[in-house]
């Protein structure tokens, strides 16, 4: 028996999007896949991963029309004011890719004779960011991005009430070239 997962839609109370719920199995090997990936991704200079972060941003403002609409159909945010999170999106991302060079550079400590001292910030592997319904995007590029850029792969596990906000990451990173397995979504 298949576990379906239902949105209902607040604006006429219809069922928006329906996605089949992850099997443990496929939990398992969207988390080793990612592992997998990262061991590739995090040796890609900050500039490159930049590069792949920045395509994302292009393709996901080039769709802001129909992210709006989809929006307004799965959490009820008047037309009006879903254009506003796509320019949110859009703004934090940019401004993220554009830190990550000062952000994640190496910190000098204090010297001391005969050793060489710093702090560096290594990535830490697999982040599973899981995103509420109401800022679906502006709440999820707060962690994705940073976690891509500081070499990390991410699981994307998206509110039920707006699931189509995964799939929309998952394409534009997909149409960014983002290697296989370093951004993957989970319906559960």
């Amino acid at each position: 028996m298949t576990d379906i997962q239902k949105t209902i839609s607040p604006v006429d109370d219809s069922v928006y999007v329906e996605r089949t719920r992850a099997t443990a199995q496929q939990i398992d090997a969207t988390l080793s896949k990612a592992a997998a990936a990262q061991a590739d991704w995090k040796r890609l200079s900050i500039s490159e991963r930049a590069d792949y972060c920045s395509r994302f941003t292009d393709a996901f403002v080039a769709k802001r029309n129909p992210i709006a609409e989809e929006i307004s159909w799965q959490m009820g945010r008047p037309i009006s004011a879903a254009p506003g999170e796509v320019r949110g999106l859009e703004e934090r991302a940019r401004h993220m890719i554009a830190l990550a060079d000062t952000a994640l550079a190496d910190i000098a400590v204090d010297e001391k004779s005969g050793f060489t001292r710093f702090i560096r910030r290594e990535p830490l592997g697999v982040v599973l960011t899981v995103a509420p319904w109401n800022y679906p995007y502006l709440t999820a590029v707060n962690s994705i991005i940073p976690a891509l850029m500081a070499g990390n792969t991410v699981v994307l596990k998206h509110s039920a009430q707006t699931p189509l906000c995964a799939e929309r990451f998952l394409h534009c990173f997909r149409e960014a070239g983002l290697p296989e397995g370093v951004f993957q979504i989970l319906h559960m």
